[in-house]
Formats: C-alpha cells, structure tokens, sequence
C-alpha cells in the first residue's frame, strides 16, 4: 500500500533517538549525458535541494533527470503541444495557485446542473470524476476481503493473517509514539514552569540547573530533542501526528466494522455499476493532499515563479479522485482508467498501489483499453522496501497478469524512487525493485512540490517519482507527438542514465542492472534527443 500521510521522517528520527536513550546508452548522439564516477560529498544548498530532481547527474553530482538543462540547451523556445495527463489519485486542490488553469474542462458538459451533458455515464464531471463521493478515509484491501468475506478460504486466511500482524504492528506503534510523546511534554512542561516561560532556547536549557534525578532524565530527553535538529514544538508537533496516523490505522484501515462505501452509495464489487460519486474531483479532508503533491511534480506552472516547476508544460490535467486514506478499490480504478483513456488522455499516472486486489482482472481489462487507445499508464513501484521479482511480495496493479509471468504490457512503465545521494545510497530506503518488475528508477525521496492552500512541502515515496516520469513522458509527447506510448516508454527506458558502482537496496550492494529492468535512471535530457533522433530518421 502507498499510504498518503506519511508519517515525517522526524518522528522516526525522534523515536530511534529517544528509545535508545531509553543497458548502453550508444544509440544516443555524441551529446548526450552520461553518469559520472565522482560522488557528491557537499551537501545541496536549499535551493538545490528544493529542485534536486531537476538538477543534472554530471554538472551536480545528484541523481536528477537533468530537466532544466533540458529546457535550457534543447527546448528552449519550442512550443509543442498541449497533452492531456490523467491523475488518478486523491482529490487535487483545484484552486492551487500553481496549478490553477492546468485542469481539463470537459467541452460537452455543463457545470453544476446534475445532467450527464455529453452521455458519458458521468454528470457535471467538467475537471474529470469522484469516484468517492464524500468519503475520504477506507479500509485496506485485506481488511475488506475479512469484512465482507470475498473470496475462497485460502484468501481468506491471507487477509487474517495480514490483519493481524498489521494490528499487532499499529498497536504496539501507537504505545511506543504515545509514551514517548508523554515523557517530551512532560519534560516540556517541566522545564517551561522552572523557567517561567512558555519558549525557551538551547541556551536556556543548557543553563538550566536539576535538582534530582527525576528533572536530570527529563532534561536529557529534551537535550535529545534538539539533538535531532529541531526544536521542542516541532518535534511534539510531529509526535501528534504519528500518534494520530497511526490511530486512524487502528479507526479506518484495520478496522472490520467501518463501512466508508456506505456513503457513496455504490456496491463496490459490482463493475456494470457507473456513474456514482460526482463531478468533483476536489479535496473534501485536511488531509487529503496527495493528489495536489502529485500534480505539480507533473506540471506546476514553469512561468508562474512561484512555488515550483513541473517536469512538463503544456499539460492539462484530467483528475480523477479515486484513491482513499486506506486502498483504492478495483472498480474505482478500472473506471477511472477507461475514463481517462475515453477522455484523450495520453498519459496516466497512477501513484498508489496494494498488497491484495481480488478483481485485479477488472483492472488488467481497463489497462489493455489504454493500451488500444494509445495511453502511456506510469505507475509507483510502492514503499515497501522489497524485491518485487520475489513471487510472495506483490502490488496492484502491475503487468504481470498472464500466466506465464511475461509482462504483456508494452504501455505501462513501473518507477522506483531515488534519494538526492549521487552514490550507493542513492536508492531510497523505502523504494520496492525488481529486476523484471521495475523499469527505471526516478527522484523520489524528498521532493517538494504543491500542497492544498497554496502550499508547498517536502514529501517523499514512489508516489513522487511516478509523477516525474509521467511529466517526462509528457514533455515527450507534446514535441514528439508521432510517438505512440509503446515508443515513448521504450525511448525513457533507452535513454536512461546507468550508474558505474554499486547502489544498496535492503541490506546488500547491487549493480542498479539487478534492480530494474532499464538498469537506469530517467533523464528528460537524453530521452529529447533520443526521441528526435527516432522521429528523424524516419
């Protein structure tokens, strides 16, 4: 599962600290990038590091996809055409300032009046659909396969197993991060009555005499705070939420007797149904912020200067709200990708994934559909960590549906996420590979980008490096447009950046050729020039 409030990295920083104190790239022109052998060892300065993904792998020394040398020494002034992308995700802040005007507006539908205009099956859907309704936070997969008892006995006990490790997991969680968020507020509220202020500084607390034991353990806690590199405020701030996340796990997603579908009004596991939910595929929770991080990792506006710049311009984004605080249901997602493809879309990406899909068939239909109208379906590889070759770990969708395990697919692209680290560290931690499950690997980790409210933040999973891809397949299509999606998916795997050391993923040192099946690292600089050259010569 892609979950979409992450818990920070801070808390899993704070935690950590407080418990233990208690192939070839020859068919590319002579100009084309290369990965050098030197290593980076200064860090990014933050301005760097807020478009490190966009930086170049040579002039850098990050794992970026060299997108502003792309626009700076080969598009230039080149206009292109526009190209619709498909987001199939959470709702998207439709009125974000740097993404305002990229939306898709259904030319055969009216706003607002109820009425199917166009006889689609779907009313007032002028931006694309919600496939939701008003719900936000769902069950997992395998806690709805317990719930409602689908499928055989042997999926049965797949989910009760899964279940109960996920509960005993969350539960115990939840007891850690709550006692540790006690002894910080303890210790907080300890030092802020001593001291007779509410903030206090590093100094402060160095000066700040104990008089037993008891204070001398609070303070150590407070020192191991700031040793983290935040203050107290934030970090309490931080706890909160993971106490919170994973309390909604135990809520929502874990728990047998929430039904959210109740109120869409649907039978999710009836596929003839359609037209459910509605026409506004707009936030509805707080929290709901993925699908808005999601679209301007595509296409944030280049000119606006504001927060961000998209991989792509030139796009307009068809949204489709189809991915809950908890996992997507297969229906939903079938739906969503034949709309998308019935739309024009050239282009989808879907940044969510699952451990359990019992009507994966429903999905696999809807992406051969895609693949008939010419549709490019980029996917995350998940947060999993894992070998995605090994039979036992799975995620939904994928391309591996025949039986014999050939991937039958030549429209879907699967991405695993880098870290701004150019050398072994450079695949993040929580990225899933496979040598045959995997294409390419793309900036992942730590990657800001668009918030709800006009926002911005940092944000890091597979789910972040889809959407540079799927910008990049963009940029391909809108100069390129004789390219069909086959082409456009075998040129980003050709075009790729290989790295010349080892690279870790789990607990062991690999060449990146035994983790995906490109052996590379997207780059938009060397798939431009590889798509006019194949346009060229032909």
């Amino acid at each position: 599962m892609i979950k979409f409030s992450q818990i920070p990295a801070l808390v899993l920083a704070v935690c950590s600290f407080l418990v233990l104190g208690c192939t070839s790239s020859s068919v590319l022109t002579s100009s084309s990038l290369s990965a050098g052998s030197k290593q980076r060892v200064t860090e990014l300065s933050p301005a760097e590091f807020k478009k490190w993904g966009h930086l170049d792998p040579m002039l850098d020394t990050v794992p970026g996809m060299s997108v502003e040398r792309a626009y700076e020494e080969l598009i230039k002034k080149r206009k292109g055409q526009g190209v619709l992308v498909a987001i199939i995700d959470s709702g998207i802040d439709l009125d974000h300032e740097d993404l305002k005007g990229l939306f898709w507006e259904n030319p055969k539908e009216i706003p607002g009046d109820g009425v199917d205009n166009d006889q689609n099956g779907y009313a007032d859907d002028v931006h694309g659909y919600n496939f939701l309704g008003e719900s936000y936070h769902e069950q997992l997969e395998f806690t709805r396969i317990l719930a409602r008892k689908i499928g055989d006995s042997t999926l049965q006990s797949q989910a009760k197993k899964e279940l109960d490790s996920r509960i005993a997991e969350t539960t115990a969680s939840l007891a850690q991060l709550q006692q540790i968020e006690k002894m910080v507020a303890l210790a907080d509220q300890t030092v802020q009555k001593k001291l007779g202020k509410d903030f206090y500084s590093f100094k402060d607390l160095q000066k700040y005499e104990s008089v037993n034991e008891e204070e001398e353990q609070l303070l150590e806690i407070l020192f191991q705070v700031y040793g983290t590199g935040q203050d107290v405020p934030t970090v309490l701030a931080d706890l909160r939420g993971g106490v919170a996340y994973y309390q909604a796990q135990l809520d929502y997603n874990l728990n047998l007797d929430f039904n959210a579908r109740a109120e869409v009004g649907d039978d999710p596991y009836i596929l003839t149904e359609i037209g459910y939910g509605d026409g506004n595929p707009d936030i509805r929770d707080p929290e709901e912020s993925h699908g808005t991080h999601v679209s301007g990792i595509v296409a944030a506006n280049r000119k606006s200067k504001k927060g961000v710049k998209g991989v792509a311009q030139n796009v307009k984004i068809i949204s489709l709200r189809v991915v809950p605080d908890g996992d997507e249901y297969d229906k939903d997602v079938a739906h969503a990708i034949r709309y998308a493809a019935d739309h024009g879309a050239k282009i989808i990406n879907a940044s969510f994934g699952k451990k359990f899909s019992p009507h994966a068939s429903w999905v696999q239909e809807a992406l051969a559909y895609a693949a008939s109208k010419d549709v490019l379906f980029v996917h995350a590889a998940g947060n999993d960590g894992i070998d995605l070759d090994d039979p036992k770990n799975s995620n939904y969708p994928n391309d591996h549906y025949s039986k014999s395990g050939a991937r039958p697919l030549d429209n879907y692209i699967t991405v695993g996420a880098l870290a701004p680290s150019y050398g072994p560290d450079m695949i993040a931690t929580f990225s899933n590979y496979g040598k045959e499950s995997v294409d390419i690997f793309a900036p992942g980790d730590e990657i800001y980008s668009t918030m709800p409210g006009n926002e911005y933040e940092f944000q890091g999973g597979t789910s972040m490096a889809a959407p540079a891809v799927a910008g990049l397949a963009a940029v391909l299509r809108s100069h390129f447009p004789e390219l069909n999606a086959a082409e456009v998916k075998q040129i980003i795997l050709e075009s790729g950046i290989p790295v010349p050391f080892p690279v870790r993923a789990g607990d062991k040192d690999y060449a990146l050729s035994e983790l995906c099946k490109s052996g590379k690292m997207a780059n938009l600089y060397n798939a431009f020039l590889l798509a006019e050259k194949k346009v060229a010569g032909r």
